[in-house]
């Protein structure tokens, strides 16, 4: 029965947990409808204008040329060009700086053209939506809609695009689209492309690959005549970025690698081709992104034409637009339909007329947005009628707005006055350009809409899951204080709850099928778990209540039963405090941004607080009462092991400090805090210059790494383990300084600089990928040894001497040096006793000697802990062994620190060697939570660690399982230590 009580008790305790969990998820990664549609030629615009705008429009009058629909086409053919994280700042030149960056003043050709030629080129500032990540700038770019929080997911397994989009657009309208680079493409647009040169793009390593590709074939493309469109997409930018950052000389050759590429491409463009050079997003002062710092959304777009394309204006700062406006306007110079979910509006400056016909300088502009803002008007539609999450009051605002430009359009240019030979006058310049604004503003506000709205929280669904996961806290807190008396409680604590869950469950399916209203099992789910959560304190409190309302008339005075309810009351609501300070202080958007510091104060307040605490309760003095330790005789305050106890503690809490306070030169930057300076030791080895320097940190990589291996050993050896003939005690002795001299060759290959690496390419990629295997597969090999026999120990057959198990001694401990033959001297008798009972009954006997066997299981966890010790300091770079060190250091002094606290304060706790205290708890996880930060961790996409996924697998991955199980382990590796060192 206990054991079954037990399982339905975790089950029923995880069911709460996911309730909570998935209701605060539903109301925090909202996802967004998306409707399948598409836009044709065959669509009317103009029509669904007049009725619209009730201003009885014309059909649409197409072009003469047959290849356009919606608008006459300005471009036969285009090149795009996606430069992947090209920051704005990269693109941009400025002649005065006479000392640039590695990433200043490197793309001339941009600058040149935009002074030279202001008709023909432009440069904007190209603004992305959050999440900078490829892929979603990908899905913007093309389908002119916005991602929501929770797209960011399918960043690691890029599905088909479903949503109408600018390559499905291409195709269906027989153009030939020609594609070369990042193989995310592929798929987010399969057996779209008329030709197609992928390259595996998630390697943050890889420099070159994907852009030697690109160069191998673009050139020859554009000559060529078997292409409308060519796309291609550029990482080495992006790669150097992640790899060295942008202050890296390596930045300074990619760029100026793309500088020469942009020089000979547009030396190869004909009249009829547009040229588009974009970055999907920018990078970090580290690198990274994927958050929505100005670094990371401000990219640069790049637009030239052989012809006349823009209305020259007078210097000033490039302007700046979104990303997604680049998806009507591309559509509309090439002349294919806009897509059917696009809330972009076209780059008005582009559409002009011919340059001396300044009498109608706003008709074409018009015309684009016109058609945009019927195309936006539809879509707003179809999808406030699948959704329902548009207000209604803006909708009806926004169809205001529309039906008044619309009316006000019809009646400009379709009204007959305006024929061939009718010269507007100066009013109808100030209605063209009112209408320009009102257009503009309709779409722009149509935009902030819907952005507001799929970026928009449900706070009520939030706060209800932050309530259920507290009370599953609070739940699992006071199971495990009544954790002795729970078997004979589980009726009330267990079986009454789930029966009150179940009935609320019940009751609110039957009222909502009864209501009409749809039925949703998360909601189902939360409901049951609120009918537990009651059920389960209204009878915890009462049985509480009732026992004391027993002890208290047991007590004879008053104020001693006082005393002891305000006792009882401590006894829960103490433990609490700290977290519950930390939870609460979650809703604080300066903790949020602190966390790392605030946790780090907190950890050090409650185990110098723990110390203390003895100190107060007169335990840490010579004059207390009998403090008991074990064996029996050292029980005397002055005694040799008790002052010993007290020095140990006090030298624990210096080491525990001290680690706490070293790690903090760990810690990276979040996007928010602007004057923080990351750490110098989250760069890898190869972004140091200096030789000299890099061997330095090289050493002290090593010697972490190997110090934290000896220390390890030190421990076996110290508490009787690596003395036996047993597998894994040779795997310990020889594997593990294997699996260290593998970890620092690959190091030494990571470290090597760009060009040494060119040099040597072939041999550093095997290298490369052969030693991480290597290591893999030792540890792999370690865990199933451990798995298979994990003593370390030495054993010998009873049927030898006994002189040889036990060491002979005489005469009682009564020193207490002598207490060293206290255990074996019970091991003797126990022998003997065994030896009596096995002759009694049997003919032979083969009974074990064992030495060492209080630490048997303790030396086969910290075996495992060292394997995945070691995986997880690969999966990191080399720098960070030093941090991995004092992780071991922190824990190892906590472990001590709490075992002495308990051995000097056991007899008046009352409660036994293998109770675990909270606060202990409490520290514990608040070193999991300290050590994410002091490994490089940040809890932001931009400081996830891309490079994990790629260690030991340089060419990539087939499947996006392997990749984030790796990242995953890189980014709580911390926990996971914590997790394996607490069953210590």
């Amino acid at each position: 029965m206990p054991r079954m009580v037990i399982v339905l008790s975790l089950c029923w305790t995880c069911l709460l947990f996911y309730a909570g969990l998935g209701l605060f998820l539903s109301g925090f990664l909202l996802v967004r409808v998306e409707l399948r549609s598409r836009s044709s030629c065959q669509d009317t615009p103009f029509t669904a204008a007049g009725g619209g705008g009730g201003g009885g429009g014309d059909e649409p009058r197409f072009s003469q040329d047959l290849n356009s629909c919606w608008m006459s086409r300005r471009f036969s053919r285009a090149v795009v060009l996606v430069i992947d994280a090209l920051r704005f700042d990269f693109a941009k030149y400025n002649p005065e700086n006479k000392n640039p960056k590695p990433y200043e003043n490197k793309l001339e050709v941009i600058h040149q053209h935009v002074v030279s030629k202001p008709e023909h080129a432009r440069l904007f500032q190209f603004r992305a939506d959050p999440p900078t990540t490829t892929m979603q700038r990908i899905k913007g770019m093309t389908t002119g809609t916005l991602p929501t929080f929770i797209d960011i997911g399918s960043n690691f397994a890029s599905s088909a695009i479903q949503e109408d989009n600018l390559i499905q657009q291409f195709v269906q309208n027989k153009k030939k689209v020609v594609f070369m680079g990042d193989d995310t493409w592929e798929g987010l647009f399969p057996n779209k492309f008329f030709k197609s040169f992928p390259f595996p793009s998630f390697n943050v390593k890889d420099l070159h690959t994907v852009d030697n590709g690109i160069l191998q074939h673009i050139y020859t493309t554009v000559q060529g005549s078997e292409w409308d469109v060519v796309i291609a997409h550029f990482l080495g930018v992006d790669h150097c970025g992640h790899r060295y950052g942008p202050h890296h000389p390596a930045m300074a050759e990619k760029l100026s690698q793309m500088n020469k590429m942009l020089r000979s491409v547009i030396g190869q463009l004909q009249n009829d081709t547009l040229l588009v050079v974009l970055g999907d997003h920018g990078m970090t002062d580290t690198g990274d992104h994927g958050g929505d710092s100005e670094g990371e959304v401000n990219a640069a777009l790049f637009i030239y034409s052989p012809l006349p394309l823009f209305e020259i204006k007078p210097a000033g700062d490039p302007e700046a637009v979104s990303q997604i406006d680049l998806v009507p306007t591309l559509a509309l110079l090439l002349g294919v339909p806009i897509p059917y979910s696009n809330i972009g509006m076209v780059m008005v400056d582009i559409f002009t007329s011919e340059p001396k016909l300044d009498d109608n300088q706003y008709l074409e502009q018009a015309k684009a947005l016109h058609i945009n803002a019927i195309q936006v008007n539809r879509f707003l539609e179809s999808y406030s009628y699948a959704a329902k999450d548009l207000s209604t009051e803006k909708l009806k605002y926004l169809k205001e707005l529309f039906s008044t430009a619309m009316a006000e359009y019809n009646d400009l240019v379709t009204n007959k006055e305006l024929s061939e030979k009718f010269v507007p006058d100066q009013d109808h310049r100030i209605r063209f350009q009112k209408l320009l604004i009102t257009l503009q503003r309709y779409l722009r506000e149509t935009k902030e809409i819907c952005q507001e709205s799929w970026a928009r929280f449900n706070p009520a669904y939030m706060l209800c899951g932050i309530i259920l996961l507290a009370a599953t806290c609070v739940h699992c807190f006071l199971v495990s204080e009544t954790a002795s008396t729970f078997e004979s409680l589980y009726k009330r604590l267990l079986l009454y709850p789930v029966i009150w869950g179940l009935t609320a469950g019940l009751t609110v399916n039957i009222w909502m099928l009864i209501s009409g209203i749809m039925v949703e099992p998360l909601i189902i789910c939360c409901w049951i778990a609120i009918g537990s959560h009651v059920g389960f304190h209204w009878n915890f409190w009462r049985s509480k209540r009732n026992n004391d309302h027993v002890a208290n008339k047991l007590t004879q005075s008053s104020n001693a039963g006082i005393q002891q309810k305000w006792r009882s009351w401590l006894k829960f609501l103490v433990p609490l405090g700290i977290p519950l300070l930390r939870c609460v202080a979650m809703f604080s958007n300066s903790f949020i941004v602190t966390e790392g510091q605030v946790v780090s104060f907190l950890l050090k307040s409650v185990v110098t607080f723990t110390v203390l605490k003895l100190k107060w309760d007169g335990k840490l003095t010579s004059y207390s009462l009998n403090t008991p330790f074990v064996p029996e005789m050292q029980k005397n305050p002055g005694s040799i092991s008790y002052k010993r106890e007290c020095f140990y503690l006090i030298g624990f809490l210096v080491a525990f400090l001290l680690c706490v306070l070293f790690s903090n030169n760990f810690y990276n930057c979040r996007e928010e805090l602007a004057n923080c300076e990351p750490s110098s030791f989250l760069k890898p080895l190869s972004s140091l210059n200096n030789s000299q320097e890099r061997n330095f940190h090289y050493i002290l990589s090593v010697s972490s790494l190997a110090v934290l291996v000896y220390l390890i050993r030190k421990w076996f050896l110290h508490y009787g383990n690596l003395n036996s003939s047993h597998l894994v005690v040779f795997f310990v002795r020889l594997g593990f300084p294997f699996i260290v001299f593998c970890l620092c060759c690959y190091w030494a290959v990571s470290a090597a600089p760009e060009e040494t690496s060119i040099k040597l390419q072939d041999l550093t990629k095997k290298i490369a990928v052969m030693v991480p295997g290597i290591v893999f597969g030792l540890i792999i090999t370690g865990f199933l040894i451990v798995l298979w026999n994990p003593i370390t120990v030495f054993v010998k057959d009873s049927r030898q001497s006994d002189e040889t198990l036990v060491p002979s001694y005489k005469g009682p401990p009564e020193m207490e040096v002598d207490s060293l033959h206290v255990i074996p001297l019970i091991y003797r008798k126990m022998q003997q006793s065994m030896k009596i009972y096995f002759n009694a009954n049997r003919t032979e006997t083969q009974t074990v000697a064992a030495y060492g066997l209080g630490t048997v299981y303790s030396a086969a966890l910290l075996t495992v802990l060292a394997l995945l010790t070691l995986l997880l300091i690969m999966l990191h770079n080399e720098r960070m062994s030093l941090a991995f060190l004092l992780l071991f250091l922190e824990g190892f002094s906590f472990l001590e620190i709490h075992g002495t606290a308990r051995n000097l304060s056991l007899q008046s706790d009352n409660t036994g060697y293998f109770s675990v205290p909270w606060y202990a708890v409490t520290a514990w996880a608040f070193s999991a939570t300290q050590f994410f930060y002091a490994t490089g961790h940040q809890p932001t996409f931009p400081a996830i660690q891309w490079n994990a996924a790629f260690v030991g697998f340089v060419e990539g991955h087939s499947t996006n399982i392997l990749p984030a199980l790796l990242v995953g382990m890189n980014t709580f590796a911390s926990h996971i230590l914590f997790a394996v060192i607490f069953l210590r």
